[in-house]
């Protein structure tokens, strides 16, 4: 073999290695939150399935303290995976929560919670778990604050519409609460079990995304590279730009959740501020996946404002907790020399991870039974984004080959429109059947 072609063959090896570090680091990640991301989902499923529009606007209604107070708490107990929390928070503007309180939500359910507080006491210590707490109640107050100007108008209005709210109908005040009635059963919890796999079908791409990329930069991307990102040396100026950088930094890494926090460590070991570690932590909310998962889900004229504030509160939040744990005395002065990682193997993750499979594996029976257990009455699924959607209840409707197909939202139906050239939405005549697309086979039927 020629010395250009020993050369080559040790380049290819190079990345091959690379790649399969990369891959390994991404499924770690995934490992560490595979239990949050079904608990998070169930959840979610759950909510769509069972809690009234009345419960939800009497609970999260608006965005006084007793809503906030309550969103949080709810956070607090729900999932840290920011995809899932992402779908959960959609769900509850679905059912009639208030934007800024299902943001709410979003906040706690990503910081206000003890499995994030316990990794990062493993990895840098305690005085960040501290900070998680106080920080994250700094930027729900400043979110609340801020938020009911800032979210409002058509923006607004769109993304509700978009997360599939519409304006109650006779049909549906007629029906009788959910929770009240159909939790009992097991065609209620088949119709919930759908939902969380329609919520997973239409996050898929993006939650692979997130993974896979988060892999590749924690593994190729050296330290400096973000080390380099941050001032230093310039007293206040350098605290206000880590803290800005720190989402930033969070946006293009794609890491989420709990996922964050090694890398959270490795930009501590490298030189980076109490303050921009603090705000780089919190920004899980603004990665590149869910920034798109937001699009879908809310609007591009919403994203651009929940991006605008999110970041601001972040950065806020970061710099206050700094100066705050500074005047406490309670930064910390020393910093990691090695970072560990978790691994694949017998500890509390993979326990947690083997009994999140099982009931994942009851879901999906649930899933796929759903007819035989008497579930599936007045729902179909929307064929562009997979969502499954109340016919009561939907935005949109079009007529397709002799069927009724019904979506999520205007967006999905207008896509169905592009590639399908069909016309607006159908005048059923009194007495026509009424036919929709069967959410499991996508068959049509008669409702």
């Amino acid at each position: 073999m020629t010395h250009a072609g020993i050369l080559a063959a040790l380049g290819a090896g190079r990345v091959a290695t690379d790649i399969g570090h990369s891959l390994r680091e991404g499924f770690s990640m995934f490992w560490d939150t595979l239990w949050a991301l079904v608990l998070g989902f169930a959840f979610s499923g759950a909510v769509q399935a069972f809690a009234s529009r009345q419960a939800m606007q009497r609970r999260l209604g608006d965005h006084r303290p007793g809503s906030v107070t309550r969103a949080s708490l709810y956070g607090m107990a729900s999932s840290s995976c920011s995809y899932a929390a992402s779908a959960m928070a959609r769900s509850l503007v679905a059912q009639g929560a208030d934007f800024l309180a299902a943001m709410v939500f979003m906040f706690a359910s990503t910081n206000l919670v003890i499995e994030l507080g316990i990794v990062l006491v493993v990895l840098i210590g305690w005085q960040f778990l501290a900070a998680e707490f106080v920080g994250a109640i700094i930027m729900i107050a400043l979110l609340v604050a801020v938020g009911g100007i800032w979210f409002r108008g058509r923006a607004l209005e769109q993304a509700r519409r978009r997360a599939g709210e519409s304006q109650a109908s006779d049909h549906q005040a007629a029906q009788p609460d959910p929770a009240g009635s159909r939790i009992r059963t097991a065609a209620g919890w088949a119709d919930a079990a759908s939902y969380t796999m329609s919520d997973l079908r239409m996050l898929r791409k993006e939650i692979f995304i997130g993974f896979a990329a988060a892999g590749f930069l924690a593994t190729l991307v050296p330290t400096s590279f973000w080390n380099d990102l941050f001032f230093h040396g310039h007293g206040f100026w350098t605290n206000l730009e880590n803290a800005l950088i720190g989402p930033f930094v969070a946006i293009i890494s794609f890491v989420c959740s709990v996922g964050n926090v090694p890398l959270a460590a490795a930009l501590w070991k490298g030189g980076i501020g109490f303050g921009g570690v603090v705000s780089f932590v919190f920004a899980d909310l603004i990665t590149l996946p869910l920034l798109l998962i937001y699009r879908k889900q809310y609007g591009g004229r919403m994203t651009l404002r929940m991006l605008t504030l999110f970041w601001a509160v972040m950065a806020a939040a970061g710099l206050a907790t700094q100066y705050l744990f500074d005047a406490l005395g309670w930064l910390p002065t020393a910093r990691p020399t090695v970072i560990a990682h978790n691994a694949v193997g017998l500890n509390y993750i993979t326990v947690l991870d083997v009994v999140a499979l099982s009931a994942f594996a009851v879901l999906y029976w649930l899933y796929r039974h759903r007819d035989r257990l008497g579930g599936g009455h007045g729902y179909a699924k929307d064929p562009v984004c997979g969502m499954q959607v109340h016919v009561a209840k939907v935005t949109a409707q079009r007529e397709h080959n002799g069927a009724t197909v019904y979506f999520c939202s205007e967006h999905c139906a207008d896509r169905f429109d592009r590639d399908h050239h069909t016309a607006t939405s159908p005048r059923e005549q009194p007495g026509s059947a009424r036919v929709a697309i069967d959410p499991i086979c996508g068959g049509a039927r008669n409702g």
